[in-house]
């Protein structure tokens, strides 16, 4: 059924979204990575299994089904190992071929010892291989989340256009997307302002933010003027680099601590009638009677949720939907048009290109866990800057910079600017040019 997919993937998402930073925080940097990689490695053959398997085989379907039902009791387990495994970290900041192929191996008892301990080939093959893989992909799901971006945005145009222009109500369309383009661009207006409020930004920065914006706002009266764009394609171009700017200089956190208020003296009153005050008390004294299991429970909750910035969060939702709406919207513009976007990529599409997104579908659990994985590793590189983040920089990790979110502002705009190039003023093309009017 539908609602249990739909609830599976619910729980899938937010234990992901909880565990991992749960790792890292807890055990440290080797033990995050190790977790990370034991899911997307559960996830990889889960896929591998339904895709090899026949689909009306009565032991894929047993098997399928024995191991849906039990990753509940498999993904806790990983996290426990991996605690349990890489709580220490190593003492030096070496690579692995350091750590492995080193001269204090030499203590090791028994060639298993060397390959299945501690810090031994395996573990330290395995981590190291996935730090690597992860370090290395940063720029490609930065670069693919703008150009999933920049298809996301044309698509709405383009959608937005045909309303406007074959629908039956075009003046109130009209009047209600400009209104939504303006709302977007002073709400960007407003973020861009907050930006500038930053005392962390040098004269260096000033420039390169005054340049993204002049040419943002050059490409979006381009558009608008030339007739090859319209005001919903060039305020949401201007809202994406709007929040690519404030990615690079904010965490979502306040710039200055909040400090607390200073206590208030006890009231002459009780704030509320005694019978309101008394069933709070009584309340109290049963949540206090609870077993201590389900405190702790809730304390690991509120603790677990804490290691979470909102900076990664939204990250991480605005790419997974820029992702998933680009896997809809390239067999539309390729040879569907608007009839694909309300179907799945398949492997048994014709295409080329749709086969991909049909592989890339399958195994989205780990590509989700992956750039998840990133995400989190770019924001501890990048906190590792200030003074609450040497413990990732003498774990091994880099000091994070933000060079390839600048490539990507500046490469998200010169693909936009080719598109007005190459492009013609055309309203029968992209995605709706299989609709019907009447």
């Amino acid at each position: 059924m539908w609602i249990t997919r739909v609830l599976s993937s619910i729980i899938f998402l937010t234990y992901t979204v909880v565990s991992i930073p749960l790792g890292f925080d807890v055990g440290g940097r080797a033990c995050g990575l190790a977790f990370s990689l034991s899911l997307a490695s559960f996830y990889f053959f889960y896929s591998v299994l339904r895709l090899l398997t026949p689909s009306r085989s009565r032991y894929r379907w047993l098997l399928v089904k024995t191991i849906a039902t039990t990753q509940w009791i498999i993904l806790p387990s990983l996290l426990i190992w991996s605690l349990n495994r890489f709580s220490v970290e190593p003492t030096d900041s070496r690579g692995w071929v350091e750590r492995t192929f080193s001269g204090k191996r030499a203590t090791d008892t028994s060639l298993s010892q060397w390959i299945l301990g501690p810090d031994g080939l395996a573990e330290t093959v395995t981590v190291g291989v996935w730090d690597k893989f992860l370090t290395w992909s940063t720029p490609v799901f930065q670069l693919s989340e703008g150009f999933c971006s920049l298809l996301v945005i044309q698509a709405a145009g383009q959608v937005t256009r045909w309303l406007v222009n074959r629908s039956g109500k075009s003046d109130s369309w009209m009047i209600g997307l400009l209104v939504m383009s303006a709302s977007i661009i002073s709400s960007s207006v407003y973020f861009l302002w907050r930006v500038t409020q930053f005392p962390q930004i040098s004269n260096v920065d000033a420039t390169l933010i005054g340049m993204a914006i002049t040419c943002a706002v050059f490409l979006c009266a381009w558009g608008i003027g030339s007739g090859k764009g319209n005001p919903v394609e060039s305020s949401l171009l201007f809202a994406y680099i709007v929040l690519c700017i404030y990615q690079i200089f904010t965490d979502y956190q306040p710039s200055n601590p909040i400090e607390p208020p200073p206590p208030s003296e006890a009231a002459d009153f009780p704030p509320f009638p005694p019978i309101i005050m008394a069933s709070y008390t009584t309340l109290l004294q049963a949540l206090s009677t609870l077993p201590s299991a389900i405190h702790t429970t809730f304390n690991f909750i509120i603790a677990a949720l804490s290691t979470i910035t909102p900076s990664v969060i939204i990250s991480l939702a605005y790419r997974l939907f820029v992702l998933y709406a680009s896997t809809r919207i390239i067999p539309a513009v390729r040879e569907s048009g608007a009839r694909a976007l309300s179907q799945e990529p398949s492997l048994e599409d014709t295409d080329g290109a749709n086969q991909i997104l049909g592989v890339l579908s399958w195994f989205s659990p780990s590509i989700l866990i992956a750039v998840y994985t990133s995400l989190l590793m770019q924001h501890f590189a990048t906190t590792s800057n200030g003074d609450n983040g040497d413990w990732w920089v003498s774990q091994g990790g880099d000091v994070g910079n933000n060079l390839w979110r600048w490539i990507n502002v500046a490469g998200t705009m010169a693909l936009y600017a080719l598109e007005l190039n190459l492009s013609k003023e055309d309203l029968d093309s992209g995605v709706t040019g299989h609709w019907k009017s009447e």
